[in-house]
């Protein structure tokens, strides 16, 4: 059965690293990838654009292809976005379907400090997004908990419904969406680093030339 996979994030805004590291993972687990934005992280400050900004950013930036998607259940639910119940609330809607989890290899190293973490795998593979060359300290009590389930094998990942974590290899893009808000509001124009659709339409980028502003 093809895999549902999600990839969260702010957004804050959607750029080229993001959509290039889906659609490799999408490739490589033949998955449908949703991109899902998160309301309130917990574990950052609040996004610089709006959820509905954000929103329509995402719906720019996909346009015309199939294999990338939006889920915005995360902004539709009140209070912080813990994934654990965004997953919960996937399963019991899907099934039996796989589930996996995109998350880049620091976001991973820092599993034990999210909500429920050990239920994760429960619910969900893992698909933990690596670049070339870049090594990530991770705890023994992590290492310990992934060890019986790692795979390198996306067939694996697809015949079962969670409990796998697999690496994913992905071409590295040094792109940072700090930098580019800072671009932004210095009045450049970062137009390789962000999605063409961001830039049909001027009102799309300006919560972040305002921040300029007087």
């Amino acid at each position: 059965m093809k895999p549902l996979a999600l990839f969260g994030g702010t957004f804050d805004p959607i750029h080229i690293g993001h959509l290039s590291v889906a659609w490799e993972a999408s490739e490589l687990l033949d998955a449908e990838v949703r991109l899902m934005p998160a309301s309130v992280p917990p574990h950052r400050s609040a996004p610089t654009a709006t959820a509905e900004q954000r929103v329509e950013m995402l719906r720019a930036a996909l346009r015309g292809q199939s294999r990338l998607t939006l889920d915005t259940r995360e902004l539709d639910r009140s209070g912080p976005s813990y994934t654990i119940d965004t997953l919960e609330e996937l399963r019991e809607e899907f099934g039996d379907r796989p589930l996996v989890l995109l998350l880049g290899a620091d976001a991973f190293a820092g599993l034990r400090s999210w909500q429920r973490w050990r239920d994760l795998f429960d619910v969900t593979h893992i698909g933990v997004i690596n670049r070339p060359g870049v090594d990530t300290f991770r705890s023994v009590e992590l290492e310990r908990a992934v060890a019986p389930r790692r795979t390198d094998d996306p067939s694996v990942v697809r015949s079962q419904p969670a409990g796998r974590v697999i690496e994913l290899t992905v071409t590295p893009l040094e792109i940072s969406a700090t930098r580019i808000r800072e671009l932004l509001a210095a009045g450049r124009d970062p137009r390789y680093l962000l999605p063409a659709g961001l830039f049909d339409d001027p009102s799309l980028l300006a919560p972040y030339r305002e921040l300029s502003s007087p």
